[in-house]
């Protein structure tokens, strides 16, 4: 009996301080500084475990080509090694952060050890920089609650990434960690690639084609000091409910196979192929709409919609058709859909871009009410008073106007 209690406690003493931290602040990132906001068009390049005078140079380099900044999170062990990497980095523009005095995992350090780990990292990095660092990622983004503490003693912000490059992956190719980050990223990405480490082989030969991708994106790299400026903040236990409510999305799509336009994540739209789902329903023209009928369903982007707000949501709808028109047209599984339909509250806007306006069936329009109005809840928005309809637009009228 003594043992199974034993074994209860420890247990219970793992889970609080290791799972709940990863629970919270590294799966929901609470506290965490994550994302700027989704309607920007910058995002803030971040290396880990440098500096090596054998990458940083090279990532350097290519920064400097591209006229962008980033944020570097150093090993204090390695900084003081090389000072005048250290140097170079400040010279140049980019902002520093602290990673750690050397590379270690949280969960396989003493509590002791890992919570005093920051703030001797900060102090040595301080003294080589003469600046007050502001910004703190342990190794790995991983947390425990020693690890949190020391990061919150030392008066540094803790910040994880939205988009992981995978530039560490056991086979990874610079092609490789130019697709994923390319379709990956979004507006106020925060994206963790490394200039040292394994993962340091990779980036600074895919980092030169990754920033010309970035910028035909229309993004730009800034430092997470700018990207703070323009409106990043720590993630807020308010704002728990929507993170958990992206993450059930993100899942949704993986089982529907739902899919971003042109395979591009932080678009506005994305698409499912399907028999059209509801019956009894006509068109304007009273033309009827028959059940199964091959089509697209759009659904939006509901965070980057409540960033834009519906003022901006018309121009960049008019923009992000444009790449639904192109993957229709391109893409085999929507060849044979014959009209591309969204259900919701924002019919009134819809109808502006085109689209005609179908009453829906009393309890769809219950259903899809009452969803909308746990959505507005989620985010914190004021409800829609419009009724949910269908919004619906033939292939050839789409694709006329935004083709």
């Amino acid at each position: 009996m003594k043992r199974r209690w034993a074994f209860a406690g420890l247990l219970a003493g793992l889970v609080g301080y290791i799972g709940l931290p990863y629970v919270l602040i590294q799966r929901l990132g609470l506290g965490t500084l994550r994302q700027g906001k989704l309607s920007e068009a910058a995002v803030a390049l971040t290396f880990d475990d440098g500096p090596d005078p054998q990458y940083t140079p090279a990532v350097l380099d290519a920064l400097r080509e591209a006229d962008m900044q980033a944020t570097f999170f150093l090993l204090a062990d390695a900084a003081r090694q090389h000072p005048e990497l250290v140097h170079r980095i400040q010279a140049e523009g980019h902002e520093i952060g602290v990673h750690a005095l050397r590379h270690r995992h949280a969960w396989g350090r003493w509590p002791w050890d890992a919570y005093r780990d920051s703030r001797q990292a900060q102090r040595h990095l301080q003294e080589l920089t003469g600046e007050r660092l502001r910004w703190g990622r342990p190794p790995h983004g991983a947390y425990t609650l020693a690890t949190w503490a020391g990061l919150r003693r030392a008066g540094l912000t803790p910040v994880h990434w939205s988009v992981e490059g995978g530039d560490w992956r056991r086979g990874a190719t610079p092609q490789d960690v130019q697709a994923h980050v390319l379709s990956a990223v979004h507006g106020g990405a925060v994206i963790v690639l490394h200039d040292g480490g394994p993962g340091a082989q990779i980036t600074p030969v895919a980092l030169p084609s990754l920033l010309l991708g970035l910028r035909k994106r229309g993004y730009r790299s800034v430092t997470l000091g700018e990207l703070e400026q323009l409106g990043a903040a720590p993630v807020t236990r308010a704002q728990l409910p929507a993170r958990l409510m992206a993450g059930l999305d993100r899942w949704l799509d993986a089982q529907l196979k739902i899919r971003p336009a042109l395979g591009r994540e932080g678009g506005l739209f994305r698409l499912q192929a399907l028999g059209f789902p509801l019956r009894g329903l006509h068109l304007p023209d009273d033309k009827p709409l028959q059940a199964g009928t091959p089509a697209l369903e759009f659904h939006v982007n509901n965070p980057l919609l409540v960033d834009l707000g519906l003022g901006r949501f018309i121009p960049r709808a008019r923009q992000e058709f444009g790449w639904v028109a192109r993957d229709w047209g391109q893409n085999p599984a929507y060849a044979e859909a014959e009209y591309l339909y969204c259900l919701s509250v924002h019919g009134p806007v819809l109808r502006r871009l085109g689209f005609q306006e179908v009453a829906l069936a009393p309890f769809d329009q219950w259903r899809l009410g009452l969803w909308s109005r746990l959505m507005h809840r989620v985010y914190g928005t004021e409800p829609r008073r419009t009724p949910p309809v269908l919004s619906i637009i033939s292939r050839a009228e789409f694709l006329r106007r935004f083709g």
